[in-house]
């Protein structure tokens, strides 16, 4: 009886100290991993305030808000990415991308599957269902859950873009009212199939409409950017591919090794995106896109979304995502241009959404036209979508 005694002791103190890790460390977490240099209010000259506020469409093609807890239909003062938050920056369309997997100490140079696994860490801590803890599928269900549960709760004001129609409706919707913004999802890394290529169409089902192979680790797919064997599409990869084509999904090149991409350009018939990006012209290591890679993309009419962390441009870093985008469009012409912020996606950010004025402003000092911005903050991702969706 005494030892029965101190089990449930050590039980109720393991159920209280697991109570006490879900409410508080989770938003620690959150807050520590996703940083912002400058907070908000943000300022900026009249001109370029005036320029921002006529955008009609803007859109960002990289965002992991559905990895951590906080409910995305309040303001939160945490992280960079909510729904309020979108409204308030007149952000069109929000791409939210699926992390499932992410090994401890990720590096830009090599990494294997095989390390620690943060993200299982991350669910046990979030109290999500014990089911997330051991299946990488499960976890992407999760998350394409969570974004239509919480915009279903937002008041018919977020749509999840799922098909033409649904952008369609969208835009439409917008033209009386700017409040109503959407979403589509994606996944970084697909690993998360658990090689059973019918698990993508269990997605497609979920509401997924663009996939990255590989993220920071070779999988069955292949070889990622940041892998050991830097190899191209296995043949399990080719399947996939080409099941995304005949389901019209967007293949995200983000992560991929160069032997993929070119693996991948020869297979597709479709043009692609790379989600979020720098390029080697400007800052040369290998999460970046090199000169040939971004001359195809745009070719094949794709999208080549910047991204705002360290590493894929320079700092100071509204400066050098501008000059990011400078070099894209010396190489390969502004259409191809798009947003890749990768807010949340453990990162510091130069601002949160809602400073996205910020960006206009460099945009026009490093001598962008007016069109050409319009171009870069969304117009260039509608005419993706009004193209490329089913």
């Amino acid at each position: 009886m005494k030892g029965f005694k101190w089990l449930f002791v050590f039980v109720l103190v393991l159920l209280v100290a697991y109570g006490l890790a879900v409410t508080i460390v989770p938003g620690k977490l959150d807050q520590a991993r996703n940083k912002t240099k400058v907070l908000p209010p943000y300022k900026v000259s009249d001109e370029a305030r005036d320029l921002y506020n006529s955008l009609e469409f803007i859109a960002d093609l990289h965002c992991d808000a559905l990895l951590w807890s906080r409910d995305l239909t309040v303001k939160n003062e945490i992280g960079h990415v909510d729904f309020p938050r979108m409204q308030e920056a007149n952000m069109a369309l929000q791409a939210f991308t699926i992390v499932t997997k992410s090994p401890a100490g990720q590096n830009f140079s090599k990494n294997t599957g095989a390390s620690f696994d943060n993200i299982t860490l991350l669910n046990f801590l979030q109290a999500r269902p014990i089911s997330n803890w051991f299946s990488l599928l499960n976890r992407a269900v999760y998350q394409c859950r969570k974004l239509h549960r919480e915009a279903a709760d937002f008041s018919e004001e977020f749509i999840v873009v799922k098909g033409k129609d649904d952008f369609n409706m969208l835009l439409a919707f917008r033209k009386e009212n700017k409040r109503v913004v959407g979403g589509f999802l994606g996944i970084e890394g697909a690993h998360c199939l658990e090689g059973k290529i019918e698990n993508l169409d269990n997605l497609y089902e979920e509401g997924v409409r663009m996939v990255g192979p590989t993220h920071f680790f070779d999988n069955e797919l292949g070889g990622s950017a940041h892998g050991i064997s830097r190899e191209g599409l296995s043949k399990f990869g080719h399947g996939v591919i080409a099941r995304m084509d005949e389901l019209g999904m967007i293949i995200d090149l983000a992560h991929a090794s160069p032997a993929m991409i070119d693996d991948i350009l020869a297979q597709t018939q479709h043009p692609v995106v790379v989600s979020h990006t720098g390029v080697r012209g400007t800052m040369n290591n290998a999460r970046n896109l090199s000169d040939k890679h971004a001359r195809q993309i745009a070719k094949n009419g794709g999208l080549i979304g910047v991204a705002y962390f360290k590493g894929a441009v320079s700092a100071p870093m509204t400066q050098g995502i501008v000059e990011t985008m400078k070099y894209i469009k010396s190489i390969a012409g502004v259409a191809c241009i798009a947003l890749g912020s990768d807010y949340d996606g453990s990162m510091t950010a130069p601002f949160d959404i809602t400073g996205l004025p910020l960006l206009v402003e460099e945009l026009m000092r490093q001598g962008f036209s007016e069109n050409e911005i319009r171009a870069i903050m969304g117009e260039n991702v509608k005419r993706f979508m009004l193209q490329n969706l089913n």
